[in-house]
Protein backbone atom coordinates (compact mmCIF):
# COMPACT_ATOMS: atom_id res chain seq x y z
CA UNK A 1 0.00 0.00 0.00
CA UNK A 2 1.01 3.31 -0.97
CA UNK A 3 0.89 6.09 1.89
CA UNK A 4 0.19 9.81 1.50
CA UNK A 5 3.53 10.40 1.63
CA UNK A 6 4.83 8.43 -1.35
CA UNK A 7 6.21 5.61 0.13
CA UNK A 8 5.16 2.00 0.60
CA UNK A 9 6.23 -0.17 4.08
CA UNK A 10 7.96 -3.12 3.47
CA UNK A 11 6.56 -6.46 5.14
CA UNK A 12 10.12 -8.45 7.08
CA UNK A 13 10.30 -10.82 4.02
CA UNK A 14 10.97 -7.78 1.15
CA UNK A 15 12.73 -6.35 3.96
CA UNK A 16 15.47 -9.24 3.99
CA UNK A 17 15.26 -9.49 0.62
CA UNK A 18 16.33 -6.87 -0.65
CA UNK A 19 19.33 -6.05 2.29
CA UNK A 20 20.79 -9.28 0.90
CA UNK A 21 20.97 -7.55 -2.54
CA UNK A 22 22.96 -4.53 -0.94
CA UNK A 23 26.85 -4.40 -0.61
CA UNK A 24 27.30 -1.99 1.61
CA UNK A 25 25.17 -0.86 4.69
CA UNK A 26 25.61 1.03 7.55
CA UNK A 27 26.18 0.14 11.58
CA UNK A 28 24.35 2.80 13.51
CA UNK A 29 25.39 2.89 17.81
CA UNK A 30 26.72 5.17 20.32
CA UNK A 31 30.29 5.84 20.70
CA UNK A 32 31.10 8.42 23.49
CA UNK A 33 27.55 9.00 24.02
CA UNK A 34 27.12 10.54 20.61
CA UNK A 35 25.54 9.06 17.59
CA UNK A 36 28.23 7.15 15.20
CA UNK A 37 27.42 5.80 11.66
CA UNK A 38 29.54 3.59 10.02
CA UNK A 39 29.69 1.90 6.48
CA UNK A 40 30.50 -1.68 6.36
CA UNK A 41 30.05 -4.81 3.89
CA UNK A 42 27.98 -7.38 5.23
CA UNK A 43 26.04 -10.51 4.77
CA UNK A 44 22.66 -11.66 5.81
CA UNK A 45 22.94 -14.98 7.37
CA UNK A 46 20.16 -17.98 7.31
CA UNK A 47 18.83 -16.67 10.50
CA UNK A 48 18.17 -13.04 9.28
CA UNK A 49 20.67 -11.61 11.29
CA UNK A 50 23.41 -9.18 9.57
CA UNK A 51 26.65 -10.58 9.94
CA UNK A 52 29.78 -7.70 9.67
CA UNK A 53 33.51 -8.60 10.07
CA UNK A 54 35.94 -6.71 11.21
CA UNK A 55 38.86 -7.37 13.61
CA UNK A 56 39.07 -8.12 16.85
CA UNK A 57 40.57 -4.95 18.37
CA UNK A 58 38.52 -2.69 16.37
CA UNK A 59 36.87 0.19 17.88
CA UNK A 60 33.47 -1.22 16.59
CA UNK A 61 33.74 -4.15 18.22
CA UNK A 62 34.18 -2.05 21.28
CA UNK A 63 31.40 0.32 20.92
CA UNK A 64 28.82 -2.61 19.54
CA UNK A 65 29.52 -5.93 21.36
CA UNK A 66 26.41 -6.71 24.05
CA UNK A 67 24.27 -3.41 22.89
CA UNK A 68 21.50 -2.79 20.81
CA UNK A 69 22.54 -1.26 17.35
CA UNK A 70 20.57 0.19 13.88
CA UNK A 71 21.65 -1.97 10.37
CA UNK A 72 20.76 0.20 7.53
CA UNK A 73 21.29 -0.23 3.97
CA UNK A 74 19.51 1.38 0.78
CA UNK A 75 19.77 1.87 -3.25
CA UNK A 76 18.16 4.93 -5.00
CA UNK A 77 18.18 6.02 -8.30
CA UNK A 78 17.96 9.32 -9.09
CA UNK A 79 16.77 9.45 -12.19
CA UNK A 80 13.73 8.16 -11.38
CA UNK A 81 13.61 9.16 -7.93
CA UNK A 82 13.00 5.68 -6.34
CA UNK A 83 14.30 3.40 -3.85
CA UNK A 84 14.24 1.49 -0.98
CA UNK A 85 15.90 1.89 2.62
CA UNK A 86 15.50 -1.38 5.19
CA UNK A 87 16.75 -0.95 8.98
CA UNK A 88 17.50 -3.70 11.35
CA UNK A 89 17.61 -3.48 14.72
CA UNK A 90 18.70 -5.64 17.61
CA UNK A 91 21.83 -6.69 20.07
CA UNK A 92 25.02 -6.67 18.33
CA UNK A 93 27.32 -9.74 19.71
CA UNK A 94 31.06 -11.04 18.58
CA UNK A 95 30.27 -14.54 17.28
CA UNK A 96 32.46 -16.37 20.20
CA UNK A 97 31.42 -20.32 19.47
CA UNK A 98 34.66 -21.94 17.64
CA UNK A 99 31.66 -23.57 15.20
CA UNK A 100 30.06 -21.09 13.95
CA UNK A 101 33.32 -18.91 13.68
CA UNK A 102 34.49 -21.72 11.96
CA UNK A 103 30.91 -21.79 9.22
CA UNK A 104 31.46 -18.01 9.21
CA UNK A 105 34.66 -18.14 7.68
CA UNK A 106 33.64 -20.18 4.83
CA UNK A 107 29.71 -18.63 4.16
CA UNK A 108 30.02 -15.21 6.43
CA UNK A 109 30.71 -11.57 4.66
CA UNK A 110 34.53 -11.02 3.24
CA UNK A 111 36.11 -7.76 4.44
CA UNK A 112 37.14 -5.20 2.37
CA UNK A 113 40.29 -4.51 4.59
CA UNK A 114 42.53 -7.47 5.34
CA UNK A 115 43.23 -8.42 8.78
CA UNK A 116 44.82 -11.59 10.41
CA UNK A 117 42.30 -11.17 13.59
CA UNK A 118 39.11 -11.02 12.03
CA UNK A 119 35.87 -11.54 14.12
CA UNK A 120 32.25 -11.43 13.25
CA UNK A 121 29.79 -9.71 14.73
CA UNK A 122 26.18 -10.57 14.97
CA UNK A 123 23.32 -8.13 14.79
CA UNK A 124 20.14 -10.23 15.53
CA UNK A 125 17.18 -9.13 13.71
CA UNK A 126 14.94 -8.40 16.27
CA UNK A 127 13.10 -5.30 14.15
CA UNK A 128 13.21 -5.27 10.56
CA UNK A 129 11.59 -2.09 9.19
CA UNK A 130 11.83 -0.62 5.54
CA UNK A 131 10.50 1.66 2.84
CA UNK A 132 10.28 1.97 -0.97
CA UNK A 133 9.45 4.92 -3.11
CA UNK A 134 8.76 4.33 -6.57
CA UNK A 135 8.98 7.57 -8.41
CA UNK A 136 9.14 8.76 -11.85
CA UNK A 137 10.95 10.59 -14.08
CA UNK A 138 11.14 14.43 -13.68
CA UNK A 139 9.99 16.71 -16.63
CA UNK A 140 12.56 18.30 -18.08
Amino acid sequence: MIHQDGFRALDRQECLRLLAKAPVGRVVYTRKALPAVLPVNFSVDHDSSVLLRTSVGSDLVRAIDGVVVAFEADDFDVATRSGWSVVVTGRAAVVTDPAEQERLSRTGPRSWVVTDDAVFVRVEAEMVTGREIVGTREAD
